[in-house]
C-alpha cells in the first residue's frame, strides 16, 4: 500500500482543503490512520499558541491520528500571498529537508499520510524553485482537485500534463463544485474524466460550510488501492 499522497490543485482556491478533509474523512470510516500534512501555509493569523493557518487546522482536525499542529504544518505564513513572497517577507526559507523530515516522521505514525500542496503545482517556494521539486524529489504519487468552474478544463489538462512531464504518476482526481451556478457541468465531468486518463476519485457538490462538513461519502478510496473494491 502506498504510505503517502500528494493533493494538488488546477490553482489556488479550487478546494484542495475540502478535498483532502473529503479522502481523509473515507479513511477515517474505513479505519484506515492516515494524516493530514499541509506543509507550507501563506495566509496565517498569529495566536496565543502561534501561527494558525485555518487550513492546517482542517487538516489536523480531519486526521485520523492525534497530531498537534507544528506536526501538520512546519511553515506558516501570515501573509496571504505565494509561500516564496510570504517567506521572505519573514526573511525565512523553505528547506525541502524540512518538509521531509515531517513527512517522514507522518509516516511513522500513521498508515498514510495526506500532502496537501499550496496553490497550483508550480507554486514557487523561492525564487527560483517550486513545491513540485520536493514532490519529485520524494516520488509522491499525486491526486487533483479541479475546481469546477469556466476554464477548469484547459487548467486541469495542463496540470495532468505537467505532473506526468515531472515523471509522476496522476493517481486520482476530485471534482469540486466550487459555482454551483457553472453552466454544463456533467459535461465538463465528462471531458475531465476523458482527458485526465486517471480515476475520478469523487465529486464534492456545491454547499455552504462545506469545511466543516463529514464528507466520506463523497470519495472512493479504492482506486488508490488503499482498501479493496
Amino acid at each position: 500500500m502506498t504510505n503517502a499522497f500528494f493533493v494538488t490543485g488546477t490553482d489556488t482556491e479550487v478546494g484542495k482543503t475540502v478535498a483532502s478533509r473529503a479522502i481523509l474523512h473515507a479513511a477515517g470510516s474505513a479505519n484506515i490512520k492516515m494524516a493530514g500534512y499541509k506543509p507550507v501555509a501563506s495566509g496565517s493569523a498569529p495566536t496565543k499558541d502561534g501561527m494558525r493557518n485555518s487550513d492546517a487546522l482542517y487538516l489536523q482536525d480531519a486526521s485520523v491520528v492525534e497530531l498537534t499542529y507544528d506536526e501538520v504544518n512546519p511553515y506558516a505564513f501570515e501573509a496571504a500571498v505565494s509561500p516564496h513572497l510570504a517567506a521572505e517577507m519573514e526573511n525565512r526559507v523553505i528547506e525541502f529537508d524540512v518538509l521531509s523530515q515531517g513527512l517522514a516522521h507522518l509516516k511513522q505514525k500513521s498508515d498514510v499520510v495526506l500532502v496537501e500542496g499550496a496553490g497550483g503545482w508550480r507554486v514557487p517556494v523561492s525564487r527560483n524553485d517550486f513545491l513540485s521539486t520536493w514532490v519529485k524529489q520524494e516520488k509522491l504519487p499525486v491526486i487533483l482537485v479541479v475546481g469546477v468552474k469556466l476554464g477548469c478544463l484547459s487548467h486541469a489538462i495542463l496540470t495532468a500534463e505537467a505532473i506526468r512531464q515531472d515523471g509522476l504518476e496522476l493517481v486520482g482526481w476530485v471534482a469540486n463544485r466550487v459555482n454551483p451556478g457553472t453552466e454544463n457541468y456533467a459535461e465538463i465531468i465528462r471531458m475531465l474524466d476523458e482527458n485526465l486518463h486517471c480515476p475520478r476519485l469523487g465529486e464534492i457538490p456545491y454547499m455552504p460550510g462545506v469545511k466543516k462538513r463529514d464528507l466520506s461519502q463523497y470519495i472512493d478510496l479504492a482506486p488508490l488501492g488503499l482498501i479493496a473494491n
